[in-house]
């Protein structure tokens, strides 16, 4: 999906000038008041930091590869005198301060303001009268860090794009409870119109179906053994008597795998609302060091009709709803979110949101080496901040 950032934010790989915004941009709310706005915690008496402040300087941090507040308040020492005063710093804060605030945020209100902030940059809006749909994965991720004796650990639900790994939306699943409840509220905010929400099989339910509709989106639902009646029904369908429509071979971690798509128009009777085409994925997969071959058979439903999305454009879907995986991977093994021991209130999810955040910047910029982003962040902190200064 295109952004209308990408040429923008490109010049942050390379040592350019400083950027000079199109006017129609600089008009608009830059990254840095948009933290600035959202409530704060604090008692009035006694702050010596102004919220969006400490929150940028926090940013800034994790773009530089910083996973912990030690690591943000020795970014904020190590940091030179000018470079804070631009961001309203007088001095550096203390790891202590960043903890108490990180703590006491409303996690929904940051969710809410960063993730439409990036949704507003993921799309080109000289590009508003396209019809390419825009495919967004829902999935969840467990902070395993949070986990303090018999305390569970923080789960958080996600929509992200596809394109870009972009995280438009989060909310934190309630204790004692699982993603079903959270996939309403979850998409309660965003603009569905050209989306299609791709989900695990945790997700194919009427409510969720009936919600997505009634926001303007579309739905692809992979069906497992847990929609037992309705999986028998994709299972049934004359799926012989469907010619193939689309087909992939591809190579790579250790493996071959072909994947053949079949997508059939379904009558009304099909045991899911607003369910216009059923799908038949055969994934046929041989491990290159056992030769050893293993064929896996994927249903879903989908509301897209044939005139929406073409075979080849569901399958692209289908594939592309893991770049959600690709995202929990990165904030796993580059900012080690498993490996935190950021525990307290709400600063588990603040933390994730600001690493979901540093992330989209980073891919909306171009980068494909997330690592490497984070290393010429942290030595070009002046590219770092422009980032911070981007209009919305």
């Amino acid at each position: 999906m295109p952004s209308s950032l990408i040429d923008v934010l490109q010049r942050h790989r390379e040592d350019a000038d400083p950027l000079h915004l199109p006017a129609e941009l600089s008009e608009l709310t830059a990254l840095s008041q948009v933290l600035d706005r959202l409530p704060d915690p604090r008692r009035v008496r006694g702050r010596r930091y102004r919220l969006g402040s400490l929150l940028a300087l926090c940013l800034l941090a994790v773009l530089g590869g910083a996973t912990t507040l030690a690591g943000i308040a020795r970014y904020a020492v190590d940091t030179a005198p000018e470079v804070r005063a631009r961001i309203g710093l007088r001095r550096p804060p203390r790891a202590t301060t960043l903890g108490r605030l990180l703590s006491r945020l409303d996690g929904d209100a940051l969710d809410d303001a960063v993730g439409a902030w990036l949704a507003r940059h993921a799309s080109d809006p000289a590009d508003e009268g396209a019809v390419e749909l825009m495919g967004v994965a829902v999935d969840g991720k467990a902070e395993r860090g949070s986990r303090t004796g018999e305390k569970t650990a923080i789960h958080l639900l996600a929509a992200v794009l596809h394109e870009g790994q972009t995280v438009i939306s989060q909310r934190q699943i309630a204790a004692k409870s699982n993603e079903i409840p959270a996939f309403a509220p979850l998409l309660e905010r965003p603009d569905l119109r050209r989306c299609v929400i791709t989900a695990d099989a945790m997700h194919p339910q009427t409510g969720h179906a009936e919600h997505v509709i009634t926001q303007s989106g579309h739905y692809i639902l992979v069906v497992k053994g847990n929609q037992k009646k309705l999986r028998r029904q994709l299972r049934h369908l004359p799926w012989r008597e469907v010619p193939l429509q689309y087909r992939t071979r591809e190579q790579g971690h250790g493996r071959r795998e072909i994947r053949r798509l079949k997508v059939c128009t379904v009558q009304p009777g099909l045991l899911f609302p607003h369910a216009v085409q059923a799908i038949e994925v055969k994934r046929r997969r041989t491990s290159r060091t056992t030769n050893k071959t293993t064929i896996k058979s994927i249903y879903a439903v989908t509301s897209l009709s044939p005139e929406h999305a073409a075979p080849q454009r569901i399958a692209e879907l289908i594939r592309g709803h893991w770049q959600v995986e690709a995202l929990h991977h990165v904030r796993d093994v580059t900012f080690a979110e498993d490996a935190s021991r950021i525990r307290t209130g709400t600063a588990p999810r603040a933390m994730a949101t600001l690493r979901n955040l540093a992330i989209g910047l980073i891919r909306q910029a171009g980068w494909t080496n997330t690592a490497a982003a984070t290393d010429h962040h942290r030595s070009r902190t002046d590219h770092a901040l422009q980032l911070l200064n981007l209009e919305a």
